[in-house]
């Protein structure tokens, strides 16, 4: 993709379209997939504690000579004082209802809407059903009809007009899109409450559809990577990787899952498991948008290097059985197969993409068809701890692993987990990792890395406020962005290095300290060599060594010092600029180490990076100490930056 702006924070897609938010917006930054449902995520959030209220029957004391009914019911699981509190707005006309069954019936007899029939025809599940709603309530607000698209000239009219829907396919339906997931009004109660008409299983108590959204996450209280994880709200835009997320992480690999379809009584959904059924949803859903994969396949500096390691390593892929996790559009899956692998799963948990992936894969004659004997790509739609239980691929069955599963800040979207599970279960002893190894840099930018330059000339005019502003907000967000090698002040130090051949899940997380120095000058005046350093920059390396690539060994980079990547790299700033330098001061030795008067000559920092408590997130922490020529030491705070 083209370089990207500095005056902009790009931010991987959790996840759908990249999301562009303007650097002057900082203070309200959000990551790939959070922005679009996190207005949606409060509504489902409600619909899912239904869930749980259900299955909390004995906690409730019921009257047994008194009628009780879920109309009596509030969102939060208690009994509400009065019944007339719950007010439902029709979908077409300012009718209240306290009842979503006489809502209904009065959306059925007075404007032809049949809910349940729509419902059921169409085989909409709770996400449908949401869509649905927000569609129609977007239609009548224009006066438009929801069924036929007819305008009408006044909201009378409309009413007139409206009619029973004709003409629809199951495969084709006009609220069928992401952006109907936002709420359209404010405090809908319909949102909460369209669910609780569907019957009831007197067995287990719960909802057909909601059942169904829990299972389709399986197996969560056996793999459990992120214990006690509490999701919160995720981005519906992200590129593989957040996204965050986020996720946004890559297709297909959600580390958890719910679910096993069954149920004890007096069980219930756990929050932080049932907000994960929400991410996950989103965050696979999200790359069904073919700009995200676009962008990926676009960004040469990564496609060229799996390439490479693929199509250039004959005697690593030739003859070999390959996993592919989170395949996509089936991209590297078609390398492998070019490169004469003799059967490449390709793992995908987002339907839409296992679909186009199939398509692809048969358009170019490469799909594996058992009964004919041909073909060499098999694509798998589910997650990877559901696959593992399905048992749809043979236990250490795969030779060589390979997966594009980096996020921003290489760990964003924690998609690196489910790697490790699938190359725990699938990889034959000795088997290859594409990549297999990961390395993190940090090192120190400067002045030019920062929105600065921009507002000190604004067609003549001084803005420097602003920016100054800008930079101070950017303390407690990590800004994704493209950043010039020139503008880096220090040296370049590794931060950590994973070997995704032997690293244990846990690892995952991890605490480094580096140590920089200023850049040497070439100048020998002293009071020009001091520089001043407004944060650190991280980035990543993957490399496919030759430990497995025999022939050709590659390293995708996300350097500044390389042609820049969709990654870009991720800025970390401090509460203030560290002035810095690599000769002795002369000046006031007891001044404040770090300021012009006296600059530090090093800066050493302590960075942690972490799963977030949200799920398909990261925290990452830093502290930083400046040390003067002399030894002295000045310690800041220590900073926070949550990628979500």
């Amino acid at each position: 993709m083209p370089p990207i702006s500095t005056t902009a924070i790009h931010l991987h897609p959790l996840s759908n379209p990249p999301l562009f938010i303007q650097f002057e917006s900082l203070t309200t930054m959000v990551s790939p997939i959070s922005k679009n449902l996190e207005s949606t995520i409060e509504d489902n959030e409600e619909h899912l504690h239904n869930i749980e209220d259900l299955d909390d029957d004995d906690d409730v004391d019921v009257d047994a000579d008194e009628e009780q009914n879920w109309e009596d019911w509030t969102a939060d699981g208690e009994e509400g004082d009065e019944e007339d509190d719950l007010e439902l707005l029709c979908l077409f006309c300012d009718s209240k209802f306290n009842s979503v069954n006489s809502l209904f019936e009065h959306c059925h007899l007075s404007h032809g809407f049949d809910f349940g029939s729509i419902r059921t025809t169409m085989k909409l599940d709770f996400y449908g059903c949401f869509k649905l709603i927000n569609y129609v309530r977007s239609q009548v607000a224009k006066n438009q009809c929801w069924s036929c698209g007819s305008i009408c000239q006044s909201r009378q009219e409309l009413q007139g007009h409206l009619h029973e829907p004709s003409g629809f396919e199951s495969n084709n339906l006009p609220w069928d899109d992401d952006m109907y997931l936002k709420p359209y009004m404010e405090e809908d109660h319909l949102y909460i409450s369209f669910g609780e008409d569907e019957e009831v299983d007197d067995d287990d108590g719960i909802r057909s559809t909601d059942e169904d959204m829990i299972r389709n996450t399986n197996g969560l209280e056996k793999m459990r990577i992120d214990d006690g994880i509490d999701s919160e709200t995720y981005g519906a835009s992200v590129s593989n990787g957040a996204k965050v997320n986020s996720e946004n992480g890559k297709d297909g690999h959600a580390h958890d899952g719910v679910s096993d379809g069954k149920k004890s009584n007096g069980s219930c959904v756990n929050p932080a498991d049932r907000e994960i059924v929400i991410v996950n949803k989103s965050y696979f859903g999200s790359y069904s948008s073919f700009g995200i994969h676009r962008e990926m396949i676009s960004d040469k500096v990564r496609t060229d290097a799996y390439r490479q390691a693929i199509v250039d390593n004959p005697s690593l892929i030739k003859g070999a059985v390959v996993l592919d996790v989170g395949c996509g559009t089936g991209i590297l899956s078609l390398f492998a197969a070019q490169a004469g692998a003799s059967r490449v799963n390709a793992v995908d948990a987002s339907d839409k993409m296992a679909s186009v992936a199939t398509q692809i894969a048969k358009n170019n004659g490469l799909l594996w068809n058992q009964e004919k004997g041909s073909g060499v790509v098999k694509v798998v739609n589910g997650m990877v701890e559901d696959l593992i239980e399905s048992g749809k691929i043979e236990p250490q069955s795969v030779d060589v692993l390979v997966s594009e599963w980096m996020g921003y800040c290489l760990l964003y979207e924690t998609m690196l987990s489910s790697v490790l599970v699938a190359r725990d279960h699938w990889l034959k002893p000795g088997g290859a990792m594409l990549p297999d190894t990961a390395t993190m840099y940090v090192a120190g930018f400067g002045k030019g890395a920062t929105s600065i330059p921009f507002w000190e000339n604004v067609y003549g005019f001084n803005m420097s406020c602003i920016g100054n502003e800008l930079v101070e907000d950017a303390s407690h967000i990590p800004i994704v962005d493209v950043v010039d090698g020139n503008d880096l002040v220090t040296n370049t130090a590794p931060l950590q290095v994973f070997d995704l051949v032997t690293m244990k899940p846990d690892e995952v997380d991890f605490t480094a300290s580096v140590q920089l120095e200023q850049k040497p000058s070439h100048s020998a005046d002293i009071e020009s060599t001091v520089t001043k350093c407004y944060g650190v920059v991280l980035w990543f390396d993957t490399s496919f060594t030759s430990r497995f690539c025999k022939e050709r060994p590659t390293v995708l980079s996300t350097s500044p010092y390389t042609p820049p990547t969709h990654w870009s790299q991720t800025l970390l700033t401090f509460r203030e600029p560290i002035s810095l330098t690599s000769k002795m001061s002369v000046n006031g030795s007891s001044s404040t180490v770090g300021t012009d008067v006296a600059p530090a000559v090093k800066i050493d920092s302590r960075i942690s990076i972490a799963r977030g408590v949200e799920h398909r997130t990261i925290d990452i922490s830093l502290e930083v100490t400046a040390i003067g020529f002399d030894g002295r030491k000045r310690q800041w705070p220590v900073q926070m930056f949550h990628m979500r």
